[in-house]
This record gives C-alpha cells, sequence and structure tokens, in this order.
C-alpha cells in the first residue's frame, strides 16, 4: 500500500518540483531504462529504501551505476529527493509504489545487475510472518530479473526473520549462497542510521548475498 505520512515543508516541496523529473510513475510495461538514465550502466534496484540516506550514499559512491529506488512511504521519497538535490546525483530514480508491480511490470527479465532488500518489516508476531517480502514467490521473481551473476542481497536485524530469509534463497534453484550461510557485510551496503543506532543498541544484523546461476545445478 502507498503510506502518505507526515510530510515536512522540504520533502513536500521536493516531490513537487523535483518528483517530475526523479520519480517514476508505475507502468504496465518494462520501461525502456536506457532512455531514462540516458545511459547504459549497470542497474541495481533496491527494494523499501526508508529515509534514503544509505541509498544516496551508495548511488554517490558507485556513479558507475545506475539505481533504481522502490518505496511506498512518500516522506521518505521527499527525503531522498532532498538527498539527490544536495548531492547532485543523476543516476538514481524512484518508483513510488508496490516492489512486486515494479519488478514484475517494468523490469525487463534478466536486466538487473543487484537487487537490494535491506530490514524490510519484519512481520514479529507469528500470525503475521506470511506478510514478509521474502517469500518463494518473490525471490523467483527476483531471480528472473537478475542478469547471471547478478546478486541479491538482504539484510535484517531479526534472527527469525534471517533464518527464514537463509532458507528460503538457498531453496531457489537459481540462487547460489556467495557465504557459508550467513554474509559478513559488504563494503556496498552502507549502514543507515536506523541501524548503526541498533548496533549501538547491542542489536545484531544478517547479511545474506547470493547470486544468480547461469543454469540449475544438476540433480
Amino acid at each position: 500500500m502507498l503510506r502518505t505520512g507526515r510530510l515536512t515543508t522540504g520533502q513536500a516541496r521536493a516531490l513537487e518540483e523535483l518528483g517530475p523529473r526523479f520519480v517514476l510513475p508505475l507502468a504496465a510495461a518494462p520501461a525502456d531504462w536506457d532512455r531514462i538514465f540516458g545511459r547504459s550502466a549497470p542497474r541495481v534496484l533496491e527494494v523499501g529504501f526508508g529515509m534514503g540516506e544509505a541509498t544516496a550514499a551508495l548511488a554517490q559512491a558507485q556513479p558507475e551505476r545506475d539505481f533504481i529506488g522502490v518505496e511506498v512511504h512518500s516522506p521518505g521519497v521527499g527525503a531522498l529527493l532532498l538527498r539527490m538535490r544536495d548531492m547532485q546525483l543523476h543516476n538514481l530514480r524512484i518508483v513510488r509504489d508496490d516492489a512486486v508491480q515494479v519488478l514484475r511490470d517494468m523490469i525487463p527479465a534478466g536486466s538487473l545487475d543487484a537487487v537490494h532488500v535491506y530490514f524490510p518489516d519484519p512481520w514479529h508476531k507469528k500470525r503475521h510472518h506470511k506478510r514478509r517480502l521474502i517469500q518463494p514467490d518473490f525471490v523467483a521473481l527476483v531471480a528472473a530479473r537478475l542478469r547471471p551473476g547478478g546478486l541479491l542481497h538482504c539484510a535484517t536485524d531479526w534472527q527469525d526473520y534471517a533464518e527464514h530469509m537463509l532458507q528460503v534463497l538457498q531453496a531457489h534453484p537459481l540462487l547460489r549462497n556467495t557465504a557459508q550461510g550467513f554474509s559478513a557485510r559488504p563494503p556496498w551496503r552502507m549502514p543507515s542510521k536506523f541501524e548503526q543506532r541498533g548496533l549501538r543498541l547491542g542489536h545484531g544484523v544478517w547479511d545474506l548475498v547470493f547470486e544468480r546461476a547461469l543454469s540449475p545445478p544438476p540433480r
């Protein structure tokens, strides 16, 4: 669901002034991303970027890549637009809609170099676990959109969700774990303020990095 929330004056102005240039509407057909970005470059999609501080930092650190951020929370979209303006980022676009629909309808098969899913809602109550994003159908969709050698990188600060993610990712025949179990935090994942606060409080963080294989392993 799209979530509006309370916008600051700056976020509202950013949505009005910068949104038409950098925020794309949901479309029912694959987008021409080379035209949108004005070049052909490795492409990364991030699901749920929150307030966008880590996303903007990564886009700035990797100007050779293009980034697609998907977020349903209006204040987060406005906050990222402000960061894009202040940091003069041109390799980042935003789709304010459901990640499943964006991946299914707007992203061509085999076109992404990476998909990032950082700290998705853990839905920690057992009766709500079915609402968790990392489920077999979603992982299959992501795997279909990754090029061979592309990476699916997930992170969470809930151990039981981390264990669930590991089980689901290992079950997909086209995904190969790049570590023995959980991964150390790769250098490209910029810690967010939310994560840094959790680490100060002693919370654990679990990373999973899986690579899209050329073909399923032989049985």
